[in-house]
This record gives C-alpha cells, structure tokens and sequence, in this order.
C-alpha cells in the first residue's frame, strides 16, 4: 500500500509539474507541509518544495527538497542557510530524503538539530531523480552541485525569512556534492546568492579509479553489502547518465536483475538482501567494465571530483576508521588539493564514516561561523 502510495503520487507530479525546456533554475513549483518522519526534532514550520533544476546531461527537471527552519523569530536580514547535502539513501522514490527522512540514522537529526540549535535554516536537496520524476544519476557531481544551488535559490526565493548567505555540508554522497557544489557555487548561484564555504565528510574521492577493474571475477570476493549497494547504483548512475554506453551489456543476467532492484531500492533494504544473498560484485559481470572506450576519461567526468578553481574556504572531515569510503584516496584528494594552494583545512578523527559526523562538530561548527562573521 506504501509502494502503490508513493507511485501514485510521483505519477501525478509528474502530470503536475512536467519538466519545461529551457526553464529558469531555482523556480519553486509547490510548496507542502513535511511528513513527520522528514521532520528534524527542533525544526518550526517545516515544508517541501518542488522546484526546477537539471539532471543528467543537462536535462531540464523538477526535484524536490526539505526546508527547515529553527524556532524563534529570524535575525535581522534572515536566517543564514545551511544547505545540506545528504548521504545515500537509495534509488527509489520512497527514500528521498524529503518524504522518509533519514529513516533509521538518528544520526543525521542529531547532526542536524545541532545546527538548527545554532541558529541555521537548513535547505536539504533530495537531489534530481529522488522523489519526483526520472531517474537518479547517483554521484554524478554536476547534477548534485546544480541541484544543491537551485534549492537554496528556490527557497530563499519563497521564504523571506532566509538570508541569501550560505554554506553547504555534506556527508557521504553529499560530502561529494558538497565538495562539488563549492567548486561551482559561485558559477551556478551567480550574483543572486551568497555562497561563503562549504563542509565535507566522509568524502568519497577518486571512485572513478577503483572502478577501472570492475569485471568477471574482480573482485573475486564478497564485500560489505553496503560497498555492493553502492557499486550497483555507481553502475545506474553510469546507465542514466551515458545510456548509449548499455551498462546492462557488461552484466549477467544476475547482475542485470540486482541492477534493477537497486533501481527502486532504498540503501538498508537492499544491502540486507544482498548480504543475505551473499552477492559478489565480480560475479554480476558477463565481461570488464575496462571494455569501455575512454573510462577513465568518462568516469573522471562523471564522479571525479575537481582539483582546483574553489573560490571560498572548504573544510574536509575524515574519519581514519572509515572503510564505506577509502580513506587513503580521501586523504589523498585533500593532499592534492593542498598542493594546488586550494583553500582546504582538512581535520581527522578515530571515528568510523557514521561516527565522523557528529564528531565533527566541535571543529566545523566555529569553522562555518567564522564564514559568515
């Protein structure tokens, strides 16, 4: 009855609030009330917006995103605007973060309280493809950045009561949006809004080159369920945003069926049904990923995160004890960074990629208020 709910309700969106051609980004569409399970304890007058922005290869859409608001009444000017960028949730529509919240990682509303506490309104993107209409190029950093900025122009566009000073934290996925959306911040919110830095944790780096050796038997072994989950969505978000490449082709045809239940799973589910299964990435391959021409070049496209051009301060938080992401390529990613004299402060903890979150706190909180002294 759930499924059937949420089927019909992103049928008749899509009805509702079509994509347009050549629509202005960042317009809000429909503004609703928050279901309880996507309302943060100590957020006031919650809401949901749809609004417009891209998708893969630069498709005009509508996605949709949570607006939270602290108590009290706004400082003069408004509430400044966190702008969270949210960790994997899944594929489906029913796990956007907007309609089910961050379902059982207490985690985030505890993250997240935190910065309401400090006097933040928080614009929560579900990113292009989750909870409204089309598909979800998952880590495609482009989309992410585009659909992080349009939701901050939309809902400082709808509420009067939000500043248009803001920053972006993300954990996870949205640790790479994150670090994607401060590299084009500037360039896609333009004069409009005023972006001032960004947080990242757990930041997933350099994906594009742990994929190369994806194929029959590579790996020979089982992964965590997780690290599967998110190789089969890596491998959807390949599908959504390069079709002509049919992923499909490379895969068995257990690999074809896993490929489409992740399609419409949310990330707990589907990584219990695939430890249960006891599924082994390199056994869903029919043939090597490597067989596509310029992957490299593609998947740096697609996922590998920019080296340089950021414009305000980015603050990067990893945890030594994290192995959903690879914490070496992460380390090495703020390295480089360092070296190309980019304005990155990188901090470490004895925590696991969940427990860096709020351990974070005691040094990205002063970080992000000395941004909008």
């Amino acid at each position: 009855m759930r499924k059937l709910w949420f089927t019909t309700a992103i049928a008749l969106a899509s009805l509702l609030y079509p994509p347009v051609a050549g629509a202005d980004p960042g317009i809000v569409e429909s503004v609703a009330p928050l279901a309880p399970a996507a309302t943060p304890p100590g957020s006031v007058d919650a809401g949901r917006i749809l609004y417009s922005t891209t998708t893969a290869n630069d498709a005009p859409t509508v996605a949709s995103a949570a607006v939270y608001f602290p108590p009290g009444a706004p400082p003069a000017g408004g509430w400044p605007v966190i702008a969270w960028a949210h960790g994997t949730v899944g594929l489906g529509d029913d796990c956007a973060y907007s309609i089910a919240g961050p379902g059982a990682v207490a985690r985030d509303w505890a993250y997240l309280g935190t910065w309401l506490e400090q006097g933040y309104a928080i614009v929560a993107a579900d990113y292009a493809g989750l909870g409204t209409p089309g598909e979800h190029p998952y880590l495609n950093g482009i989309v992410e950045a585009h659909n992080v900025v349009d939701a901050v122009k939309a809902a400082t566009g709808q509420y009067s009561s939000l500043a248009k000073k803001w920053v972006v934290v993300g954990q996870s996925q949205g640790g790479g949006a994150a670090v994607y959306t401060a590299r084009y911040a500037t360039e896609f919110g333009g004069p409009e809004l005023d972006y001032r830095g960004a947080v990242g944790t757990g930041v997933p780096a350099y994906i594009d080159d742990i994929l190369l050796p994806l194929g029959p038997h590579v790996p020979p072994v089982e992964l965590s369920s997780h690290t599967t989950a998110y190789v089969l969505y890596i491998l959807n978000g390949l599908r959504t945003t390069y079709p002509a490449l049919d992923i499909e082709s490379y895969l068995t045809d257990s690999g074809r069926d896993w490929l489409a239940r992740a399609r419409e799973a949310c990330i707990g589910p589907l990584g219990d049904e695939l430890g249960a299964n006891g599924v082994v990435v390199g056994d869903l391959f029919a043939r090597p990923l490597a067989q596509i021409p310029n992957l490299h070049e593609l998947l740096s496209g697609y996922l590998g995160l920019p080296e340089s051009g950021y414009d305000k301060p980015l603050f990067m938080g990893q945890g030594l004890r994290d192995t959903d992401v690879i914490t070496p390529e992460t380390l090495r990613f703020a390295a480089v960074l360092q070296a190309n004299r980019q304005p990155v402060t990188l901090h470490t903890y004895p925590e696991d990629h969940s427990g860096t979150v709020n351990a974070s706190l005691s040094d990205s909180v002063p970080f992000v208020r000395n941004l909008f002294a």
